[in-house]
């Protein structure tokens, strides 16, 4: 979801009304779950746990992206959407932080298994800070990383 994810929020274009409802209601869905979850997890650290802390502002924050209504206008839907995409893609990367997975930027698959990695800087979906990352070398010739 988080490739989907970032791939909406790549797009230049205004999504078909329609599509854009799909779009609204799958990212809600997996916010929700994604939340849940992370909730679950920050639970049994303590209350001192900085990446916890961190992890639950970002579910607050997804938390009121989700109650937001509908926006007036496709254009001001398709921002409404964007920042729910954006939630999306932050919690994956606290829920990622959390239980120590480490995912190639590009692919999204997991870098431990056995295929040789290199550094890779982003730019941030929901800022423009850089975020350094690892992806697979062949992620890097394959084309552009996904975010």
């Amino acid at each position: 979801m988080r490739a989907a994810a970032a791939w909406f929020l790549d797009q230049r274009t205004l999504p078909r009304h329609g599509s854009l409802k799909h779009w609204s209601s799958d990212l809600g869905d997996f916010l929700k779950h994604l939340a849940s979850g992370i909730e679950q997890l920050t639970a049994a650290l303590p209350a001192s746990d900085v990446p916890a802390r961190v992890a639950m502002v970002g579910v607050g924050e997804a938390r009121r992206r989700l109650d937001e209504p509908e926006a007036t206008g496709l254009n001001g839907d398709t921002e409404r959407v964007k920042q729910l995409a954006r939630s999306v893609v932050a919690l994956c990367d606290h829920h990622d932080a959390l239980i120590g997975a480490r995912m190639c930027l590009a692919c999204d698959k997991p870098l431990d298994d056995g295929r040789p990695t290199m550094p890779y800087e982003h730019a941030s979906p929901s800022g423009g800070a850089k975020v350094p990352g690892r992806i697979h070398t062949a992620c890097a010739s394959a084309g552009r990383p996904r975010r």
